[in-house]
């Protein structure tokens, strides 16, 4: 899968209506048949950044996903609303969903 996780430092006054603001852009991308996650998380350190985690099938999907209408749209909505361009990281991995964190295991719970 390709995983990706990007940072988008937003303007002040647009931070709290961020997820307003991308919300065709995030119902857009869920809706493709190659994501398999697309999640925003708000800093508690700074209400100002946003982190995306998102992850596609393959790479079939990833340029599909680059090439849907509503990324092409958000390439011109969004970048207003920004103090600087989002910081990504950028990997193919292989494994198709989340793995379980060992070292912080959950004891059955009845």
């Amino acid at each position: 899968m390709i995983f990706i996780t990007a940072k988008f430092r937003v303007l002040p006054e647009y931070a709290d209506a961020w997820p307003d603001i991308t919300r065709e852009f995030t119902q857009g991308t869920r809706a493709e048949p190659g994501c398999l996650w697309f999640d925003w998380s708000r800093s508690v350190e700074d209400p100002t950044e946003y982190v995306l985690v998102e992850a596609f099938r393959d790479g079939e999907a990833g340029a599909a996903h680059v090439g849907s209408d509503h990324f092409i749209v958000a390439q011109s909505t969004l970048p207003p609303h920004l103090v600087e361009t989002p910081r990504v990281v950028n990997a193919t991995i292989p494994q198709e969903d989340w793995s379980l964190l060992g070292e912080m295991a959950v004891p059955e719970r009845n």
